[in-house]
């Protein structure tokens, strides 16, 4: 049996940008992306801790060292610059490896969106 669980999550980062006019997903961080294991591309959830949007999206990797947290096209409509959000994906994994897998979770500074 195959269960989803987490695999990665940035707990608590500021919103810096909302792009309507573009294709969509979310601009992040490279740094950001590295330490939560996450890659352009994968799809993640999102949850504005804000107003309490819940949305699916899927990662472009943003300038290293930025802080860059942007939402882009449609997702854009979801959140304000300012706002605070968690970023999470999922993998499926075998039960028995599930009880023992380890997440990728990071916490940056909510100010800088910077890795503390």
């Amino acid at each position: 049996m195959f269960i989803e669980v987490v695999k990665s999550k940035i707990h608590r980062v500021t919103v810096t940008e909302a792009n309507l006019n573009y294709i969509g997903s979310i601009t992040v961080d490279e740094d950001l992306l590295d330490a939560a294991n996450l890659i352009p591309n994968e799809k993640v959830s999102i949850v504005n801790n804000n107003n309490g949007e819940r949305f699916e999206t899927y990662i472009i990797k943003g300038e290293r060292g930025s802080g860059v947290i942007c939402l882009n096209g449609a997702a854009a409509r979801r959140v304000q610059p300012g706002d605070v959000i968690i970023i999470m994906s999922y993998a499926l994994m075998d039960f028995e490896e599930a009880k023992t897998f380890k997440p990728a979770i990071v916490f940056p500074d909510t100010v800088t969106n910077k890795l503390l």
